[in-house]
């Protein structure tokens, strides 16, 4: 279970409740108009699991195998990310999960060191099927771990991508397994998709009830049972000149991949030219307590007060680690935090920096996690999706649209194009 709590003390008014009531039929509308197709992949993606099931009882590589590396950028690896992150100690005996996810050479070199191709699995996932970082390191792969696509290693590769796509011709070419990525589902909402689901299951995670917990939260929202998400929605939009920026402040490591992935999700989604012309959005900033509290506190309480925060804590890490009680000579202060567990320090530091900030004023919101669970996971995953699409609904924009991603990519084309000639 996760709860929400708005703590900003906003009371909405005629003009907010009828921009509420606006963006909640937009979102049905784009739901019912097939215009984005997150809201389904909960209820859909259940066959992916079985089928991925089905063919890693069936195939020796799979079976042997140890590791799951995933090949992929951006959206197409940020949400696998952090649900791993969120859940990984759950799971002793899952897989590893490396992720090829930048193109570092030092970071790639370590990496690639790491895997052993014998007990590896390679998935390559990319929406487009032509993301040029992906394939540069897909080459990469084929030739450090001398991958054979024709014979030995044709069932070690998977690929993930639109169907049509160019790396979706190209796995048919060479027989390997594809999985694929609705069209109208963009990378940054594919985690739920076969792009998240396809790894993670061969990892060795419950997926289905990953699902299961998304499928809940979608039918409570469209059943108008979860009336927080607008009326977030609606205060961040109304406000988003006072208060540009969205600070998520995740008490917990777990919280540090998940971070990576709502930063895309809300830049990405919500960086856009709006229906008259102006350039609008919210800028996400991801931290994590008790570790930047140490750094940010100062400015978020006497800074510019052009932020909202919203709090993301876990009441129980189903992790007893006590501290002990062990004095320590000139320092009798340290004691007072004996026999506390480092759970409860890390929450009680988290609620006494709620508390110093809502005395501030400051505009913030709560999502407390009973725990760290496989249906609060996915419940997460699209409660900030709603959020997105209800903001971008708000400020007039395309939430699904990608318009700067064509100019980049021939942008990065030409200096590639420009390298050649130098060399």
């Amino acid at each position: 279970m996760i709860t929400y709590e708005i703590k900003s003390g906003w009371i909405p008014g005629d003009e907010e409740n009828e921009l509420i009531s606006e963006a909640i039929g937009k979102v049905i509308e784009e739901r019912e108009s097939a215009k984005a197709g997150y809201f389904n992949l909960p209820d859909d993606s259940k066959m992916i699991v079985t089928e991925v099931n089905a063919y890693a009882a069936s195939s020796e590589p799979i079976a042997k195998s140890d590791t799951i590396v995933v090949i992929g950028v951006g959206g197409t690896s940020l949400g696998t990310h952090a649900i791993g992150g969120m859940l990984r100690h759950k799971y002793p005996n899952a897989k590893r999960m490396i992720f090829f996810e930048n193109s570092d050479p030092i970071g790639l070199s370590e990496k690639f060191s790491m895997v052993q191709k014998e007990k590896t699995i390679f998935l390559v996932v990319s929406k487009s099927g032509t993301t040029i970082e992906t394939m540069a390191m897909f080459k990469a792969a084929i030739d450090y771990f001398e991958l054979d696509l024709k014979n030995d290693d044709r069932e070690r590769v998977i690929a993930i991508t639109d169907d049509g796509s160019p790396l979706c011709r190209f796995a048919d070419h060479f027989g390997l397994k594809t999985y694929t990525i609705p069209k109208n589902v963009k990378g940054r909402f594919s985690t739920l998709s076969a792009a998240g689901i396809v790894p993670l299951t061969l990892a060795g995670y419950d997926t289905n009830s990953l699902l299961h917990g998304a499928s809940k939260m979608i039918r409570r929202f469209f059943e108008g049972n979860e009336e927080h998400i607008a009326l977030k929605a609606a205060f961040m939009a109304m406000h988003a000149r006072s208060y540009p920026m969205n600070l998520l402040f995740g008490y917990g490591d777990v919280f540090v991949s998940f971070n990576r992935w709502y930063k895309q999700l809300w830049a990405e989604s919500l960086g856009k030219i709006d229906r008259c012309g102006n350039r609008t959005g919210l800028t996400p900033m991801g931290q994590i307590g008790t570790v930047d509290q140490h750094s940010s506190l100062q400015l978020i309480m006497h800074g510019p007060a052009d932020k909202t925060i919203t709090f993301m804590k876990v009441e129980d890490f189903e992790n007893d680690m006590e501290i002990p009680n062990v004095p320590l000579e000139m320092l009798p202060a340290s004691n007072i935090v004996s026999g506390f567990t480092f759970g409860d320090l890390l929450n009680m530091e988290c609620d006494a920096v709620c508390e110093m900030i809502f005395k501030e004023d400051i505009p913030a919101d709560t999502i407390t996690f009973d725990r760290l669970s496989e249906e609060n996971a996915g419940e997460i995953i699209v409660y900030f999706q709603l959020l997105t699409s209800l903001v971008g609904n708000m400020l007039h924009i395309d939430t699904y649209a990608q318009p700067i991603d064509e100019p980049m990519e021939r942008q990065i084309t030409k200096k590639l194009e420009q390298g050649k000639e130098i060399k």
